[in-house]
């Protein structure tokens, strides 16, 4: 880590400090705020992602989201929260590169006003009601946990509030944080996971799938509930017998009753975020995949083609989970 951008308010706070003294040969620039630096047009995305810099900020304003609709994995009312902007993997469909001017990896340190915001989202539910809080909603929430403390910090918070369901979706290997402690049943360990063809194209600098594999068994072992995330589905002509390898591979480790909850979803997005990712990368074949646009402005497969594979991969999931733990998100 060559730069060090901080926010002039908490160059005091032990995590900035901490960060600091671990990359104490790192360049330090004082700014009042991190859209300073991270919200500049003009910024060059590509090359910024090959050495990305780190931004650390203080989150002001609404600290917990609702998700939209269809984001859920059974509970009564879902919320999500960005500890971190930006993701150190570069895969070619996420939508992040779409979103952001910067690829620098902006980390929010004040973790206690989440929690707090957390808190107050809590009060507000009925006590009967599982409320679902996605972490790896506009990051990884994993991949980082060696620098942030991320897990560490907040796996005693949610142990407390057995009725808040916790996500932690990762592409990441990065699982020791997880093996150092007993499980908790309201903590679901999310890996996104992809066939290898799809893999090897698009998700440039994640682990490999049987790296990812092999992770996941090791934290299942250890009792942690497992998400699957099988998004975006992606077209190829053999998508099937794509993704019933990838089933076989993953039930090859796991057991069925150690799955959690199991979400999938086609490629969607607006307009100008469809622009923005295919002029970083127009020779990038993901992006002339025969996309249409909605009435809504979505550019999406064609319905039908869209359907089959919805319909597909469904049908592959229905041979070893119930119903119950099976999410479509274009539902």
């Amino acid at each position: 880590m060559d730069t060090l951008y901080i926010e002039r308010e908490i160059v005091a706070h032990e995590r900035v400090r901490g960060l600091c003294e671990r990359f104490d040969k790192a360049e330090r620039i004082i700014c009042d705020r991190y859209g300073e630096v991270f919200n500049v047009k003009g910024q060059n995305f590509r090359w910024q992602k090959r050495k990305p810099s780190w931004i650390l900020a203080e989150k002001h304003g609404r600290m917990v989201l609702p998700t939209p609709p269809a984001y859920g994995i059974g509970c009564e009312k879902n919320f999500y929260f960005s500890h971190i902007l930006n993701c150190p993997y570069d895969c070619r469909y996420c939508f992040l590169q779409g979103m952001y001017s910067s690829a620098h990896q902006v980390w929010f340190v004040n973790y206690e006003s989440f929690q707090q915001a957390i808190d107050e989202v809590l009060a507000g539910c009925p006590a009967k009601e599982k409320v679902g809080f996605f972490s790896g909603y506009d990051g990884d929430s994993l991949a980082l946990e060696n620098v942030t403390g991320f897990a560490e910090n907040f796996l005693p918070f949610f142990a407390k509030r057995p009725q808040a369901i916790l996500e932690l979706r990762t592409k990441s290997v990065n699982v020791g944080v997880l093996l150092n402690r007993p499980a908790l049943e309201n903590v679901v360990v999310a890996f996104s996971l992809s066939p290898q063809q799809i893999a090897s194209a698009f998700e440039h600098g994640a682990p490999k799938l049987q790296q990812r594999l092999e992770a996941m068994k090791k934290v299942a072992e250890q009792g942690w509930p497992i998400g699957l995330r099988l998004d975006p589905l992606i077209a190829q002509p053999n998508f099937t017998e794509e993704y019933e390898t990838l089933l076989t591979q993953i039930f090859n480790v796991l057991r069925p009753e150690q799955v959690h909850s199991v979400t999938f979803g086609p490629m969607r997005f607006p307009e100008a975020m469809f622009d923005r990712m295919s002029s970083l990368y127009p020779e990038e074949r993901l992006f002339a995949a025969g996309f249409e646009r909605r009435q809504d402005g979505l550019l999406t497969y064609p319905p039908e083609r869209e359907r089959k594979m919805r319909d597909a991969l469904r049908l592959l999931l229905e041979g070893y989970l119930p119903d119950k733990r099976i999410f479509d998100c274009a539902e």
